[in-house]
């Protein structure tokens, strides 16, 4: 008579799949350069989790497909990273406030009773590594470089956590004006203004507490990019913030660090971005360092 070589009480190492392996992963198109699934899967190792986040590329002629397929297959949940993160929102049951304000989703829920919600990480991941530097922006004024969708989940956390006022700069003001505009709704409170980049840089610069880049220029391979006026000086005391993480420094935060600003890399909201997700998905604290040192071992840092 054949036996199981896993007695019912041997606990199932992260790295043996089997029929009881709960599976999450990253729905996007393409997914091959991510580096969720390290940090992800380090975390469920360091906690002898039966866990595995896998890449999952979905065509977007798919994406209706594969959002069935989350719910069909027993996953617990899915990270959407572009180009899926707007046209996902319309295949899910439900989205939560802060997903509908941004206009994205990415982090999907599947809930005991089947249904489907989406989350946004993003915004509550930006503060929390802002939180992490000692960066008190309740009452400061930020000024923001772009006003895509980074600029849409880093606007809303910032006026989430209580900052005074946002100003948001784009080559194209209308729509600057438009993410202004949207957020307002939203925020009363808060102050916003928008104005064109890089022809307003001069003017904001130096009133600025924080100042964000929200924007792709600088990101490896094409480290020359400068979202900014080289010949616009930052200030003491100022912290400038660049979501792009590769390289480690870009010329932005390379220019703020030789001017005695307070210069910092987007890695840290990529952590904690994910980070909220896998609590979320789990229940439990995730392990933020451990999710840190797997994802600078692939940077060589």
């Amino acid at each position: 008579m054949n036996q199981s070589s896993e007695s019912p009480t041997q606990f199932a190492l992260p790295t043996d799949i089997t029929a009881a392996t709960t599976l999450v992963g990253l729905i996007g198109w393409p997914v091959g350069q991510s580096v969720s699934p390290t940090m992800h899967n380090a975390a469920f190792a360091e906690r002898r989790m039966n866990w595995r986040y896998v890449p999952l590329p979905v065509h977007p002629d798919r994406l209706e497909d594969a959002v069935r397929g989350v719910r069909a297959l027993g996953l617990r949940g899915v990270n959407v990273t572009v180009p899926h993160k707007q046209a996902v929102m319309p295949f899910l049951d439900r989205w939560t406030p802060s997903a509908e304000a941004i206009g994205a989703v990415n982090t999907i829920i599947v809930g005991e009773d089947g249904l489907l919600t989406g989350h946004n990480t993003d915004a509550d991941g930006f503060i929390a590594d802002l939180q992490a530097h000692a960066v008190e922006v309740k009452g400061k004024h930020v000024l923001i470089v772009g006003a895509g969708g980074s600029a849409r989940a880093v606007v809303y956390g910032l006026a989430e956590a209580g900052c005074g006022s946002v100003t948001i700069l784009n080559r194209t003001v209308d729509r600057a004006k438009s993410l202004a505009e949207a957020m307002a709704v939203y925020f009363p409170e808060v102050g916003f203004d928008a104005a064109t980049f890089p022809d307003a840089v001069a003017d904001l610069a130096t009133g600025a507490d924080l100042i964000v880049n929200c924007t792709s220029l600088g990101m490896s391979p094409r480290v020359e990019g400068l979202p900014w006026d080289e010949d616009v000086e930052f200030r003491s005391g100022q912290v400038i913030y660049d979501l792009v993480y590769n390289p480690a420094a870009t010329r932005l935060l390379q220019l703020a660090a030789a001017d005695g600003a307070q210069p910092i890399g987007g890695l840290g909201m990529l952590i904690h971005q994910g980070a909220l997700a896998w609590s979320r998905w789990t229940g439990e604290d995730a392990p933020v360092e451990v999710m840190r040192r797997a994802v600078n071992v692939i940077f060589d840092r």
